[in-house]
């Protein structure tokens, strides 16, 4: 009888365990669920001619518009003036913005964001799958625009590849050898493409 009692007592001991268990991890998920991971913005994009911005200022609705970078690398804003982003990046145009409305606007909170990237273009031609023009909206190496471009065709000469490209109206050819590239040697030749840059692959 003694035995009896204690195996009851033994089994309700565990069936409340179950039950604290099943509270216990019946309450995660839904802390789980209220996690969520921060959006970052493209800061670092270094902008180009002819991107759309799009620049707010925190309670300011009348000064919030979209601007088009002119071929010369120039916007225009409201109490900010004529204003040169050629090889400023997002943050450092939002920055720059912000000190020039500081003296109109005390604690002036600016927001600067692309709208449309359409100014830092590459071009793949020549025997790719499928040669035009691309849209870098980041960084874009050798490699990775003849990726874009679909790879090489089988009758390519890809130790013969060229990336053409203008320097104060004087356009140079730098040389690119794929099968050098692919076997892990002179990795200086892959590299970062700069706007209006041109891949010929004959």
């Amino acid at each position: 009888m003694k035995d009896l009692k204690l195996s009851s007592l033994v089994f309700a001991v565990f069936v409340v365990s179950l039950g604290l268990v099943g509270c216990a991890t019946g309450a995660k998920p839904a802390a789980t669920e209220a996690t969520t991971e921060p959006v970052i913005p493209e800061l670092n994009y270094v902008l180009q001619p002819g991107d759309i911005l799009t620049i707010s200022v925190w309670k300011e609705k009348d000064l919030d518009r979209d601007v088009v970078i002119t071929p010369d690398g120039g916007i225009s804003f409201p109490l900010a003036g004529d204003i040169q982003t050629s090889g400023k990046t997002v943050e450092q145009l939002r920055k720059e913005i912000t000190n020039r409305l500081t003296k109109y606007i005390p604690g002036a909170t600016v927001t600067v964001a692309t709208k449309q990237i359409q100014g830092n273009k590459i071009y793949v031609v020549g025997k790719v799958n499928r040669p035009g023009e691309f849209i870098a909206a980041r960084n874009v190496d050798v490699m990775q625009a003849l990726a874009m471009a679909g790879g090489v065709t089988p009758f390519a000469a890809v130790n013969n590849i060229k990336v053409l490209r203008r320097v104060n109206g004087v356009q140079t050819a730098l040389p690119f050898r794929y099968s050098r590239i692919e076997s892990g040697h002179d990795l200086k030749e892959n590299i970062v493409l700069e706007a209006g840059d041109i891949v010929v692959v004959p």
